[in-house]
C-alpha cells in the first residue's frame, strides 16, 4: 500500500513563503543574504588585520633587535626607526611569507632583524634592485606573500619606470587579505609631489593614491615614526638629516641643527588586498 505523506495545504489559503504573495519575505532574504555576505567579508577582513604578535614572537623581535649581530651602527638607529612597534603595527608574524623590497645586503637594517625571524617557520624574500621587478619576479608568485614591506626605499616610485607600475606588482604578489606595509620619508602636503623626487620626499597622498589605484585598501595609519621636528626645507632635502648627512659636511652650524632634529619624518601606512 502506498501512502502519501506530502502535506496538504488549502489551496484557497496563501503560502507564506511564497515571494509573490509576499513580497516583504523577498526582501527580508535578500537583505538577510547581503547582510551574510558582508558579515564574512569583515568578519574574514577583521581577522587578518587583527592578526596580533604573540608574546612570544615579541620577545622573539625584541632579542633580534638588540641582538650582539647587529652593529652598533644599525642599534643606535633603532630611537629613530622604532622596528618593534613598526613590525607590531604591520602583524608581521614568524611563520609568514615577507617580501621586503630593495632590502639591501645581508646586512640590510631591517633585514637583519625579519630574515632571522622568520627563518624555519615562515619564509623571508628579500627583492634586491638587480632583480626585474616591477616585472614578475620568480621567488615571488602572485597571491603568494602575507606581507609585502617597503623601508624607505621609495626610489621605486620615481626612478626609471612609471611610478604605478610598482604599485601594481606589489598587489600582485600580496595574497588577498594581506598587509602591504610601507614606511617612508613623508614630504610637505602643501609642496606639490616632485616627479624626480631630488629632495628625498615623498608626499602621503602620493603614496595613498598610487596604491588606491593598483586596488590596494588603506586601513590604517601610524605615527610610530613621525618627527615634528623636521622642517623638510634643507640645502639637499632630506640628505641634510641623519644617518646621511651629506647635506651639512662643510657647513658645522647647520650639522649641529640637523643632529639636534634627528631622522626624517616619516608615514607608516598600512593597506591591504581585498
Amino acid at each position: 500500500m502506498n501512502i502519501n505523506c506530502s502535506i496538504w495545504r488549502n489551496p484557497h489559503e496563501k503560502d507564506s513563503m511564497n515571494p509573490i504573495q509576499h513580497p516583504e519575505n523577498s526582501m527580508r532574504l535578500m537583505q538577510g543574504l547581503v547582510l551574510a555576505a558582508l558579515v564574512s567579508s569583515f568578519s574574514s577582513l577583521a581577522t587578518t588585520l587583527n592578526d596580533s604578535l604573540t608574546e612570544l614572537e615579541i620577545s622573539e623581535l625584541k632579542t633580534l633587535i638588540n641582538s650582539d649581530k647587529r652593529t652598533d651602527k644599525q642599534k643606535q638607529r633603532n630611537k629613530y626607526r622604532h622596528p618593534l612597534e613598526t613590525l607590531t603595527f604591520f602583524g608581521v608574524k614568524e611563520n609568514h611569507t615577507v617580501v621586503e623590497i630593495w632590502p639591501g645586503g645581508k646586512g640590510g637594517w631591517y633585514r637583519s632583524i625579519l630574515e632571522p625571524y622568520i627563518e624555519g617557520t615562515g619564509l623571508y624574500v628579500p627583492v634586491r634592485s638587480s632583480d626585474d621587478f616591477p616585472e614578475p619576479i620568480d621567488k615571488v608568485a602572485d597571491n603568494s606573500a602575507d606581507r609585502v614591506l617597503v623601508f624607505r626605499a621609495h626610489g621605486f616610485m620615481i626612478y626609471d619606470n612609471p611610478a604605478q607600475a610598482y604599485f601594481d606588482s606589489l598587489y600582485k604578489m600580496l595574497k588577498p587579505g594581506g598587509i602591504f606595509g610601507i614606511v617612508d620619508h613623508r614630504g610637505n602636503e602643501a609642496i606639490p609631489q616632485d616627479p624626480k623626487g631630488e629632495n628625498g620626499y615623498v608626499n602621503q597622498s602620493h603614496v595613498i593614491k598610487l596604491a588606491e589605484k593598483a586596488g590596494f585598501v588603506l586601513v590604517d595609519s601610524a605615527e610610530i615614526n613621525a618627527n615634528a621636528k623636521d622642517t623638510k626645507d634643507y640645502p639637499k632635502g632630506l640628505y641634510s638629516l641623519p644617518p646621511s648627512l651629506r647635506g651639512s659636511m662643510f657647513d658645522s652650524e647647520l650639522r649641529k641643527q640637523v643632529l639636534a632634529i634627528g631622522e626624517s619624518d616619516r608615514m607608516t601606512l598600512k593597506f591591504t588586498k581585498k
